[in-house]
C-alpha cells in the first residue's frame, strides 16, 4: 500500500475538548451532545465522523457511476452516525441515505451499494459497525 496523504489531527480534552489539524485548517471545540448528558453547543465526534464519511462516499459513488456512465453530479448523501448503548458497552451505527436524481430507485440502490463496497470509510467500518445504505 502506498500512502498518498496523511492527515494529522491532535485531540485534547475528550468529548469536551478540541481537535486541531497540524496545518491549522481544522480547529474545533467539542462538546458532548445534550442527548448524552452534555451541554451541546459545539460539534462532536459522531458529527465529525459523518462529515468525513459523506464526501468520501460521494467520491466512491462518482467513481463507480463513471464506470457505468451514470451522472451522479447532483447526488447527495445524508450520513447519520449514532452512538448506541450496547449492554454495558457502547457502539456506533450508521445509516447512509443516498439520493441520486434522474435514475430509478432500484438502480440508485444498486449503485449506492456498489459505492459502499468501494468507499474507504465504508471499508474501514465493514464488520465493525452496523451500517445501512438506502437509496431515497
Amino acid at each position: 500500500m502506498e500512502k498518498l496523504y496523511t492527515a494529522s489531527v491532535t485531540a485534547t480534552g475528550g468529548r469536551n475538548g478540541q481537535v486541531t489539524s497540524s496545518d491549522g485548517l481544522l480547529d474545533l471545540k467539542l462538546r458532548k451532545p445534550e442527548a448524552m448528558g452534555g451541554t451541546g453547543g459545539a460539534t462532536n465526534p459522531e458529527q465529525l465522523f459523518a462529515a468525513a464519511w459523506g464526501p468520501c462516499y460521494l467520491g466512491a459513488l462518482g467513481a463507480v457511476a463513471q464506470h457505468d456512465e451514470i451522472d451522479v453530479s447532483q447526488a447527495t448523501v445524508n450520513v447519520l452516525v449514532s452512538f448506541n448503548k450496547d449492554g454495558n458497552a457502547f457502539a456506533l451505527s450508521a445509516d447512509l441515505e443516498v439520493h441520486i436524481p434522474g435514475i430509478e430507485k432500484t438502480e440508485a440502490q444498486k449503485l449506492a451499494e456498489k459505492a459502499h463496497r468501494a468507499c474507504p470509510y465504508s471499508k474501514a467500518t465493514k464488520g465493525n459497525i452496523k451500517t445501512s445504505i438506502t437509496a431515497v
